[in-house]
């Protein structure tokens, strides 16, 4: 499956210019014959503009998750879409698949919450891992610092996730995590990672860029720099089952072993 990044930090608090900044790459994943486009984290209202979170925070269901599904629609793709959940009266840092014919295919609540910032601004997820299936593939959701736990990418290897995709807000120094991290990430749990981040400068944030499709060979198939930029790579089936048959970490686990693991420090 063609999969197309979109490496943008958008137009922070305007949801209306997201939206354009959206359909216009949805139209050129398309013309590029993507059928996924997966773009940063919180790319629908921007990250950095503090409490105007909760204000533009909407429920799964709201009008900007029908404006999504519209324009997957019309454009016969299927698009991963970073933004700030309401449910209530928590908000949640969330990511949403929305399949080619606009159905609403997986929500995902990020787990790990990053620094004071998103501490003070959102509630938790509280479900590990969140799949759906599409175009043959196995998809899993996860929300950039999540990817930094190796529990977390395992949890989604055992459940046969072949590509996850990790909406990302990256930023400086820490752009290891896309350059290292990520690629090997993909590679001890033999699976496509699709890391999307957010790209210059926002309120006190400066974002790295650098997305990557990383393959379970622990190679980039696309990696972007670190500017605004659409980068397409192919997620292959036939490549991921050959190396997954050779690579044998998940068959040679001992997880009678690991128990400490889960017991805290």
């Amino acid at each position: 499956m063609r999969t197309a990044l979109l490496q943008s930090s958008g137009r922070p608090g305007s949801v209306a210019e997201n939206l354009k900044v959206l359909d216009e790459a949805a139209a050129r994943a398309a013309a590029g014959g993507a059928g996924l486009l997966v773009t940063s984290e919180l790319f629908l209202t921007g990250y950095a503009i503090g409490d105007d979170i909760a204000v533009l925070a909407e429920p799964a269901d709201g009008d900007s998750a029908d404006a999504v599904a519209e324009i997957a629609g019309r454009h016969g793709l299927a698009v991963a879409y970073g933004y700030p959940e309401r449910d209530a009266e928590r908000v949640f840092n969330s990511v949403q698949l929305v399949a080619a014919d606009g159905t609403r295919l997986a929500n995902y609540r990020k787990t790990h919450l990053f620094g004071c910032f998103e501490r003070d601004h959102f509630t938790p997820g509280e479900q590990p891992v969140v799949q759906a299936e599409l175009n043959g593939l196995t998809v899993g959701l996860m929300i950039c610092y999540d990817v930094e736990f190796p529990e977390n990418v395992r949890a989604h290897a055992l459940a046969g996730t072949d590509l996850l995709l990790v909406p990302t807000a990256q930023m400086h120094p820490f752009q290891f995590v896309a350059e290292s991290v990520v690629p090997v990430r993909a590679f001890e749990n033999q699976m496509y990672v699709a890391y999307v981040n957010r790209v210059g400068p926002e309120g006190e944030f400066e974002f790295v860029g650098l997305s990557v499709l990383a393959g379970p060979d622990g190679t980039s198939r696309a990696r972007a720099g670190r500017a605004e930029e659409l980068v397409l790579a192919d997620a292959d089936p036939a490549f991921l089952a050959a190396s997954r048959e050779a690579n044998p970490y998940l068959k040679d686990r001992l997880p009678g072993l690991y128990g400490s693991l889960a017991r805290n420090l």
